[in-house]
């Protein structure tokens, strides 16, 4: 039988040349549906996301992708008060897009998370597009991120508005792909009749095999310590290190060494406890191109979330480091996708105040063992390879759509 080529429309704020990584999986996602024959239409804004000078052109064609972007004014995206007027601009154009696009049969709209709250385009979207069957791709919630960070209220009439609103919007959606099962929770709570689905994010660089340490990054990073553990990315608000940083001076007098490597609004205070204990170090932010050779230097990879915060986000270092072939240590609340994860699939620890002396423990057995290491690390790439590569989740993204629009 002959698959059927329906149309997908894609709203996302930023795309392709873009490199943050939202922007880098949108771009992978309209790139892997072309690839499996949907004809893809992104329709991002024209702006640069980390340098508003810059002005893409208005139509444009990438990999097979057909770009038309939203010519928006240059609101800064570092402030509030921009991120809010890029919202509203952005959400003002996808209803006018739309109205103005021309139908056709069997077409699904993919809606992401930035800007914020654009999952309200379900609204104007399914009113002038009624037959058009939409599917909203939840990176982060809000307003259950701004409350966790202390910014919102829970009980406050603007959160009481925005979840009314957010609600209307959740209820116009015929799928909605969580990133695991915490945040799924939390979006249950507004009782939408879509289809729940949980689809990853995937690791920007997928080596074929377990990466090999660069003698030299490795080095640079932990000098001669037999266990290496990398902090690598953002370290910001949703974070945590006191759970770290308590694993750090229990390994004190073993060949143990952790590194954080990175950037964000709560590096500086991390410097700032950190200091004095003698196997916690720092390092600059890896560029792209340094990124696998980073990735590979390590032993195991860090990865921390706040208890509040489970659910909102889901952290994506966590796949950057299996994908590598590198376990993880993760100090996060138990009852979070990662924490589920992790024992699910035996790619690493747990760590929370309780935890910290039985997974230092292990820790040292696993500095004395080259052999166990070897094998909890090719374990690790096994288990991002079945289940959270690319391919994996653009095939099943493939499965979901042409289910929604009724295709084999």
């Amino acid at each position: 039988m002959t698959r059927q080529h329906p149309p997908a429309i894609l709203l996302y704020h930023f795309f392709h040349p873009d490199d943050v990584v939202s922007a880098r999986l949108f771009s992978d996602l309209a790139a892997g549906l072309v690839e499996r024959g949907w004809r893809v239409t992104a329709v991002p804004c024209d702006r640069g996301c980390r340098d508003e000078a810059i002005a893409h052109p208005s139509e444009d064609t990438w990999n097979g992708v057909s770009i038309r972007r939203v010519r928006r004014p240059r609101f800064p995206q570092a402030t509030n008060r921009g991120r809010v007027m890029n919202s509203a601009w952005m959400l003002a154009a996808w209803a006018a897009t739309a109205f103005r696009l021309p139908r056709a049969r069997r077409e699904v709209v993919v809606i992401g998370t930035d800007p914020v709250l654009s999952v309200l385009a379900a609204v104007p979207w399914k009113a002038f597009r009624p037959a058009s069957r939409v599917a909203h791709w939840c990176h982060d919630l809000y307003p259950e991120a701004p409350i966790a960070d202390g910014m919102l209220r829970e009980r406050s009439l603007p959160v009481r508005v925005l979840k009314g609103l957010l609600g209307a919007a959740y209820r116009r959606c015929d799928l909605i792909a969580d990133l695991g099962p915490c945040m799924a929770r939390l979006l249950a709570a507004y009782r939408s009749p879509a289809r729940a689905v949980t689809l990853t994010p995937w690791a920007l660089t997928e080596p074929d095999a377990p990466v090999e340490p660069d003698p030299a990054a490795r080095r640079d990073l932990f000098g001669d310590a037999k266990l290496g553990l990398l902090y690598s990315g953002n370290f910001g608000r949703a974070h945590s290190s006191a759970e770290f940083l308590a694993l750090a001076r229990e390994l004190e007098r073993d060949p143990v060494r952790l590194c954080f490597a990175g950037r964000g609004n709560r590096m500086d205070e991390l410097r700032e406890s950190a200091a004095g204990v003698p196997n916690v170090s720092f390092a600059g932010f890896a560029p792209e191109s340094e990124l696998e050779r980073r990735l590979g230097a390590c032993d195991l990879h860090l990865v921390s979330l706040r208890p509040e915060w489970a659910g909102t986000v889901v952290p994506s270092k966590f796949f950057g480091a299996l994908a590598a072939g590198r376990g993880v240590v993760y100090a996060g609340p138990p009852d979070s996708a990662i924490a589920r994860w992790i024992e699910e699939f035996r790619v690493g620890w747990v760590l929370t105040a309780a935890s910290i002396s039985t997974v230092a423990g292990e820790l040292r057995r696993l500095a004395a063992s080259p052999t166990n290491l070897a094998a909890l690390n090719a374990r690790c790439h096994a288990v991002y390879r079945d289940h959270f590569s690319k391919a994996r989740q653009l095939a099943r993204w493939d499965a979901e759509l042409r289910r929604l629009v009724d295709l084999p």
